[in-house]
């Protein structure tokens, strides 16, 4: 009996279909973000913030100090409101307020929300930075502008402290100053917003102000001219902060929806609600700083 012939059959072999999508061409995404920057597609509100040059670009220099340099960790990020408007007060510190570009991106990235901080009239008087600091989302401390960002549900950050604290002695390191007149205390009554209380450990540390050239800063228009260990005396190598050891702590909120409005005008509680919230942040301060330990640990 014969056997039949087979034809010989070639049975192609298909690969395994793939559940991994491709990621994001970068220079793609670098094209589409300039022909936006170009033809004017993108937003910029009232203040004249801009998220995406915020995030794509701003952020994006500054995130390598906060991770690498200084390697923040926060604690107790709960105690941010998701959604909701809310201000932040916290110490301010470092000779250059390098400490509120580290919390800017610390709320950015771990919380998911977007600080409109504060900044002094100094800050928008200077050509460039002040173009810089609207843009990415600061704003001149003074009511109007605050209530204006909280009314609409925003995370706004103020440093009570301003030049008295960031311009502050080595000396006095961790002693936070006086905390103003209070107009923070004041916008958060007016919107009904909770306040955080906030402790920045670190900043210290990163230019150790032992001196000020007081002369030259008045000729120059600045609070001050710091001298450290390491400026003027090295020039602009002088201006590399040390790389200390950052500890961010966000506090239980300070409410302030049980008061009226028109509580904000009352003089004797906006003096009284604001010493205790800076007992509240100076209390942080006292408990991450020994939490933190050493400021430079000997395994970086």
């Amino acid at each position: 009996m014969s056997v039949p012939d087979r034809e010989a059959r070639v049975i192609p072999i298909t690969e395994a279909p793939s559940h991994d999508k491709p990621g994001p061409d970068p220079l793609a995404e670098a094209l589409a973000f300039l022909r936006r920057r170009v033809t004017g597609d993108y937003e910029v509100d009232e203040f004249g913030y801009d998220p995406e040059l915020t995030d794509k670009v701003m952020l994006e220099l500054i995130r390598p100090l906060y991770h690498h340099w200084f390697r923040v960790e926060t604690v107790e990020l709960k105690n941010v409101p998701h959604d909701s408007g809310a201000l932040v007060v916290a110490n301010h510190s470092g000779t250059l307020p390098l400490d509120a570009l580290m919390l800017q991106v610390a709320l950015h990235d771990e919380a998911d929300r977007a600080l409109r901080l504060l900044g002094a009239d100094l800050v928008y008087q200077l050509p460039v930075l002040g173009h810089l600091a609207r843009k990415t989302g600061h704003t001149l401390a003074c009511p109007e502008d605050a209530d204006r960002l909280l009314r609409k549900g925003e995370l706004v950050g103020v440093f009570p402290e301003g030049f008295k604290g960031v311009g502050k002695s080595f000396s006095e390191r961790y002693k936070l100053q006086r905390f103003g007149r209070g107009g923070f205390v004041a916008s958060a009554i007016r919107a009904g917003v909770p306040i955080v209380p906030t402790a920045i450990v670190g900043a210290e540390e990163i230019y150790p102000k032992i001196g000020d050239l007081a002369s030259l800063a008045r000729l120059l228009g600045l609070p001050y001219l710091p001298i450290t260990p390491f400026f003027p005396l090295l020039g602009p190598l002088g201006l590399v902060p040390l790389p200390s050891k950052w500890m961010i702590e966000f506090g239980e909120p300070v409410h302030t929806d049980a008061y009226d409005p028109s509580d904000a005008d009352d003089p004797m509680l906006v003096f009284e609600l604001t010493d205790h919230v800076r007992e509240l942040v100076q209390q942080m301060l006292n408990e991450l700083r020994l939490r933190r330990g050493h400021a430079f640990p000997p395994f970086l």
